[in-house]
């Protein structure tokens, strides 16, 4: 249905332009500058073609609510900002919805402990208690 109604669309936006053109302007126009001659005066040629012009363009204005109507109701309800952070191979996963996948690791006061840290691991985790020179041991 969108398809026809963006191909009706399409084809009153041609038309609406071709009659414009033809319409006689100060400058002359482009169709409207023959003989007085014929089955039509220029005063009623503009007149049809005035009256022509207003009514593709209120055909024009109907498809374009026409085509907002359709797509609104084809849209899913998501921002295409939700769908960033998915994938190929995360498709099957639901984005997060507070947003956590669009912000950087976290990072933490920890070291890392992982086979992948660069840095090697602490051995004592506590502050060590410092000495004074009174409270060494002796040593015999």
């Amino acid at each position: 249905m969108e398809n026809v109604i963006l191909t009706v669309h399409l084809i009153l936006a041609l038309v609406l332009v071709v009659i414009v053109l033809l319409q006689r302007s100060e400058g002359g126009g482009l169709g409207m500058g023959g003989s007085g001659g014929g089955a039509m005066t220029r005063r009623q040629a503009a007149n049809a073609l005035t009256r022509g012009t207003w009514i593709i363009a209120i055909a024009f204005i109907c498809t374009s609510l026409a085509l907002t109507i359709v797509a609104a109701s084809n849209s899913s309800g998501t921002s295409v900002l939700d769908q960033i952070g998915v994938s190929g191979a995360d498709s099957a996963a639901e984005p997060a919805s507070d947003g956590s996948d669009l912000l950087p690791p976290s990072t933490s006061t920890a070291p890392s402990q992982g086979s992948g840290s660069l840095t090697p691991p602490r051995l004592d985790d506590a502050p060590a208690a410092p000495q004074t020179p009174g409270d060494a041991p002796a040593s015999n």
